[in-house]
């Protein structure tokens, strides 16, 4: 394997876990706005909240650094991609705004959480991941 093809390969494992990170906090979060909670103080869920966001804030913050990954290729046919993981970038941005927004908060509400939720910013950021995701797994090497 070239060392153009090991480091896309990499991008594609790094990009995978910060998926499966960003999905896992996403759907706690959902069962989370769904308790009715007024504050994420003295309950069990509430440490997880905080704890699902410190992860998912964690994976976002860095999405920049390995996205030199899919740019390896110097190529034509990679411009499309060179591309769509620059909307990736700055999506995650705007998620992680908001996740820390949250994180900032000194109790975290089931309402809060509902809005996250809501938020258009996480929401694009889960529709890209998912259409990175399948497209990539149709040039596997």
């Amino acid at each position: 394997m070239s060392s153009s093809a090991e480091q896309l390969a990499q991008a594609r494992t790094e990009l995978s876990a910060r998926c499966n990170t960003i999905e896992e906090a996403y759907e706690f979060m959902l069962a989370y706005a769904g308790q009715g909670l007024a504050s994420d103080a003295g309950s069990a869920k509430g440490g997880q909240v905080r704890e699902f966001l410190n992860k998912a804030s964690a994976a976002l913050g860095s999405i920049s650094t390995f996205i030199g990954g899919f740019t390896t290729a110097g190529d034509d046919s990679s411009a499309p991609y060179v591309a769509f993981m620059s909307v990736i970038d700055s999506d995650a941005r705007a998620a992680r705004a908001a996740v820390d927004l949250v994180r900032a908060q000194t109790g975290i509400s089931s309402q809060v959480i509902d809005n996250l939720n809501a938020s258009i910013h996480l929401r694009a950021l889960l529709t890209d991941l998912f259409l990175i995701d399948e497209v990539l797994k149709g040039h596997k090497e």
